[in-house]
């Protein structure tokens, strides 16, 4: 959990900041980019990041990633991380969940 609040979460900040310059824009994306590599790493062959059991842990990190597509980035350069996405969002409490927030129709 403090790894994701640390090094991803606080990491879009400057992407969803209009006032954020475009260097610091560009710094935070490389970070996201790093992240999500090292993420990806974590991950493997497990479906969630503590093995087969869904924890708190990955309804953070879905959170999270979530937002690349309200950024602009594209999750596919890190498949496992993107199936990963695909698998936490297919879930019928999560996709309540964002119905419920006005993110799906």
């Amino acid at each position: 959990l403090n790894f994701i609040s640390t090094e991803i979460h606080k990491s879009f900040s400057p992407l969803f900041n209009k006032a954020a310059s475009a260097d610091w824009q560009a710094a935070a994306t490389a970070t996201l980019e790093r992240r999500f590599s090292y993420v990806e790493k974590q991950l493997g062959t497990k479906s969630y990041l503590f093995g087969e059991q869904f924890t708190v842990a990955d309804g953070y990190l879905f959170t999270v990633i979530n937002w690349t597509k309200f950024v602009g980035m594209d999750l596919q350069k890190w498949p496992t991380l993107a199936a990963y996405h695909v698998r936490v969002a297919s879930r019928p409490k999560v996709q309540e969940a964002l119905k419920a927030e006005g993110l799906l129709k």
